[in-house]
């Protein structure tokens, strides 16, 4: 988050991908602090003029019911989570268990997308 502001001076980007990690819950710290981190990248991305686009995680379930829930209550309005369709399936993920393979990355960019399209300027004809 300290990075951001000089980020998005430099490259004045049009849409800013902020994604809820699965590390901000793995690391079991304080869920009121990931939601204030969340909405001061969100306020700086809105104020450099660029469209932020969330994208929401989910934790597995052995943090606990009460936690999850809480983490989960945090997921991004536009992409509630990034590894829907696939999530549970192991075969989608590297030899760590953690992150999508090559395999998965277009099932990525089609949970993605539609939430992307809503935020580019209309198409000229």
């Amino acid at each position: 988050r300290s990075r951001l502001p000089a980020l998005l001076d430099r490259h004045r980007p049009a849409i800013v991908v902020i994604e809820l990690g699965g590390n901000d819950g793995l690391r079991g710290g304080s869920l009121a602090a990931t939601r204030e981190n969340l909405g001061v990248m969100t306020a700086a991305t809105k104020s450099a003029g660029a469209k932020p686009l969330l994208v929401g995680m989910k934790l597995p379930p052995n943090y606990g019911p009460a936690y999850t829930r809480e983490f989960e209550a945090q997921r991004a309005p536009l992409v509630p989570f990034f590894f829907a369709g696939f999530g549970e399936d192991r075969d989608w993920f590297q030899p760590d268990g953690i992150h999508p393979s090559e395999l998965a990355q277009p099932k990525l960019l089609d949970n993605v997308w539609p939430a992307l399209e809503r935020l580019l300027p209309p198409r000229k004809r």
